[in-house]
Parts: structure tokens; C-alpha cells; sequence
């Protein structure tokens, strides 16, 4: 359209009566105004928002991104027009796009707290929490003291770190052990042994080796929040110099590139309350592999499964189902879980037999293969067993060990966890339980098979 001087005049017109019929609520008759400024090509790049804006509200999400993709070809680093479209995205399903998008907004307008804000919480939806956690903390320094924005930082963080790890850090008896065997290796091996961390978490056991001689740590922590705080709090104690944390699982870790050569101390705590969950044995197996010494001191050198049959009318309540309301929901039992962490002392259970090995891991081997074996558990007292209560015995050197048995553990990380049978078992004082037991390299298996009556074990002798 030519631009004249009446054409002027009436796009003017037309946009002073949009405004005053957008500021009276009558958005239908605004939004027509609008497009016959647009029409007129009359100052398109401020009018183009509004008009995306009102389509937007009346829900014409489609034609609300055209508009905004135009107003970008306009201006393409429109910091509003990336932001209204990434939330567009976001209301609709669109995750991937709604990120590039808001991403674009933050890179057009990085002071802008709300686009980095914005971007965060998209990147929390989509799973991407470490990405998010980053967004949450430029935002925060954006805008310092928004407690919304320090909520999300805090509730991030804890969802991406254990809530054991504190518990764990307190545990005095497993501390002293830990470091009892860090510094028996080191008397042996002297402080120029080559100290390897895996899954270092706090940086604990690290700064034991360190301050029990050692001259060269490595460690490895894979969740970055965590390896940052642990670097955070080596220097705070003076030790940045001896101990390097990576970020990375150890099996990334490189000899030549992330150890000057293979270790002669591997310690590490990466056992969970039912032994070997955390990839125990593949983690060992590979540091024997590639990153130790043939003869190096391996702590822990061993762990243990340690349990006995229960009975527990809590317990049962929380892994078996028989009549609800008039009802036979039994069935349902058949998706329980097969383990259940528990407190063995808060937890109301019956013993019913002597404490018997479930596993034995030995960690300074170099291989090893899933196991399956029986087991016969004499049973000592009449009862419904629920299942068997197990928990962990770890051997970290010669004379040094550590527990968390549920007749007195009372102050760690560590849970204790009933492998529950898939349905209740009766026994009697003097049968015996046959068990299947064993594991298949990162799950313990227990499966009962038959009861054998006193009667008839007397019957076969």
C-alpha cells in the first residue's frame, strides 16, 4: 500500500481505536482493528505482539506462532516473541520446541530472571535436572533473595542427591572403620601409593586418605552437584592439592589421562542397603580391569548378605493383600514389590531362626558370575513369615569390619530390607525353609521353595 498521508491517518485511527477497544475488554473487536493496522503495514513490529497476544488468549495458538514467527523475521532476536512462543510450546505439549525457544529468549535477553526462570522449569519437566539446576541458578542471581526461585534450587538439588548421604556422613561407626582401613593400607603400602575414590560423594573418604599420607587421590563422583560440593569441600579442608575429583562414573576414568597409572589403593562406598544395587560388582570388575595394580588393597574387600526369617503382621500389611471390604483383591499381591526397606529397630518383627549368609561377595576378585543356590534355614520358633530380614556385614581389611545389624544399628544411612515371600509362609519350631537365594549381579534373589516338617526329616533319617 502506498504510503500517503491519508493511509497514515487512517492506520493511526484504526490503531487508537484497537487500543481503546482492548482497554475496554472487547478483544474481539480490537483484534479486527489490529489487523487492518497490519494491513497497512503501519508500525507492524509493535503491533504484531498484541495481536499475538490476543489470539493467544482466545486460544489460536497456531496463528498466535505464525505471528510471531513474522515479527522474527522482522526482528530476529525479539526476546518477547522467543519467550511467547517457548510458552506456547510448553501449554501445548511441545517440550523440545519449547525449550529451543526459551533458550532463544534467554540468549536474546539474558537479564531477564522470568525467561531464565522459565527456561529451568522446562528443562525440570523434561528431566533435564542438571541443565536445570544451572538456569535456576542464573535466575537466582538475577534475582537474589526470590525465595520461589531458592525453593526450586533447594527441592532440585535434593531430588538429584539421596536423602542417605547425610545420614551416611554421620555414621560414626562406619566412618571409624572406613578409616581405620584407609590407614592400615597406607602404613602398608606408604604415602606415595596411588589412592583411587569411586563414587566419592562428600569427598570423605578421599580427604581420610589424604590425611593419613597420602600424596596422590583421585576421585570420581558421576552426579555433577555432588562432585562440585565435594571439590567445594576439599578445598574448604586444605586438600585441593593432593585430591582431584572428576565428574564422571569410573568407568570413564582413563589411565594416562584421568590416573598417571594404575592405583594401589581402591577404596570406595558404593554399597547400598541390599549389597549390590549400585552396580557393585560391574564397578569393581572394571577398576580390576583398567585401573588398578594386580596386587593393590581393595577396600572394602568383601561384603556380605546376613538375614533371618521374620514374622510381622507391619510388615505383611505392607507386601500381601486377602480380603478388602468384602472383597478378594489377593491378586494384586502379585505386583508388590519384592523387597522392602525397613528399620529393623522401629520396625515391630518376630525372629524366626538363627542369622544365616544369604551372599558373600568377595570385591578383590576379579570376576565374577550370577549365583543361584539353596539354602536350608532352620527355623526356631511357630510363626507366618513374611519374608526373610536381611542387611550387610562389610569387611574392609584384616580386623576391621562393619555392620548394620538390626538388633542395634541405629544411627546410619543404612535400612535394612525384608525380601518379601510371594505370599505367607507357616512354619513350625524344627522345620526347615528351602531357599533359593543368590544373585544376578546387581539384585539379591530369595525365593522360597518347601517347608520340610520336623516329622519328616526324622522319617528320612
Amino acid at each position: 500500500m502506498t504510503d500517503t498521508a491519508p493511509d497514515i491517518a487512517l492506520a493511526r485511527a484504526l490503531l487508537h481505536e484497537a487500543m481503546e477497544l482492548q482497554a475496554a475488554g472487547n478483544l474481539a473487536a480490537a483484534e479486527e482493528r489490529y489487523r487492518l493496522v497490519i494491513d497497512h503495514d503501519y508500525r507492524t513490529a509493535e503491533v504484531l505482539p498484541i495481536l499475538a497476544g490476543i489470539l493467544g488468549l482466545r486460544g489460536a495458538t497456531e496463528e498466535a506462532l505464525e505471528l510471531w514467527d513474522t515479527l522474527l523475521a522482522i526482528d530476529p532476536d525479539h526476546a518477547v516473541a522467543h519467550h511467547e512462543k517457548g510458552l506456547i510450546y510448553s501449554r501445548t505439549g511441545r517440550a523440545d520446541l519449547a525449550i529451543t525457544a526459551m533458550q532463544a529468549a534467554c540468549a536474546a535477553d539474558p537479564a531477564n530472571p522470568v525467561a531464565a526462570n522459565n527456561l529451568a522449569v522446562m528443562l525440570s519437566d523434561a528431566g533435564r535436572k542438571i541443565e536445570a539446576l544451572d538456569q535456576f541458578r542464573r535466575a537466582q542471581a538475577l534475582q537474589p533473595g526470590n525465595i520461589h526461585i531458592e525453593h526450586q534450587i533447594r527441592r532440585l538439588s535434593a531430588e538429584m542427591v539421596p536423602f542417605w548421604h547425610i545420614p551416611m556422613l554421620n555414621d560414626v561407626r562406619r566412618n571409624d572403620a572406613f578409616e581405620a582401613a584407609i590407614i592400615a593400607a597406607l602404613a602398608e603400602t606408604g604415602p606415595q601409593a596411588r589412592v583411587l575414590d569411586i563414587g566419592t560423594g562428600s569427598g570423605l573418604l578421599s580427604m581420610m586418605a589424604a590425611r593419613a599420607g597420602a600424596q596422590s587421590v583421585t576421585a570420581c563422583e558421576m552426579v555433577p552437584i555432588i562432585a562440585d560440593m565435594a571439590r567445594q569441600i576439599i578445598a574448604d579442608n586444605g586438600y585441593l592439592d593432593r585430591i582431584t575429583v572428576h565428574t564422571a562414573p569410573s568407568t570413564e576414568l582413563k589411565v594416562g589421562e584421568h590416573l598417571d597409572e594404575r592405583a594401589d589403593i581402591l577404596v570406595s562406598e558404593i554399597l547400598s542397603s541390599d549389597l549390590l544395587t549400585e552396580h557393585v560388582i560391574d564397578t569393581f570388575e572394571d577398576a580390576h580391569a583398567r585401573l588398578l595394580k594386580p596386587d593393590a588393597i581393595v577396600i572394602p574387600r568383601a561384603a556380605s548378605a546376613i538375614g533371618c526369617l521374620v514374622e510381622s503382621q507391619v510388615l505383611a500389611d505392607y507386601v500381601f493383600v486377602d480380603q478388602v471390604s468384602g472383597f478378594d483383591i489377593s491378586r494384586f499381591g502379585a505386583l508388590a514389590s519384592p523387597r522392602l526397606p525397613i528399620h529393623g529397630t522401629m520396625t515391630d518383627w518376630k525372629r524366626l531362626s538363627d542369622d544365616v549368609e544369604l551372599v558373600h561377595i568377595d570385591l578383590t576378585r576379579t570376576q565374577h558370575q550370577s549365583d543361584l543356590h539353596l539354602l536350608q534355614i532352620n527355623v526356631l520358633e511357630d510363626g507366618i513369615a513374611s519374608g526373610i530380614v536381611q542387611w550387610m556385614h562389610v569387611d574392609l581389611a584384616e580386623g576391621i569390619s562393619f555392620d548394620n545389624h538390626p538388633d542395634g544399628y541405629t544411627d546410619g544411612g543404612w535400612l535394612q530390607m525384608l525380601h518379601n515371600f510371594p505370599e505367607p509362609v507357616a512354619v513350625r519350631a524344627g522345620d526347615v525353609l528351602n531357599v533359593a537365594v543368590g544373585h544376578d549381579r546387581v539384585t539379591l534373589i530369595v525365593r522360597p521353595l518347601e517347608v520340610i516338617a520336623a516329622a519328616e526329616q526324622v522319617k528320612v533319617a
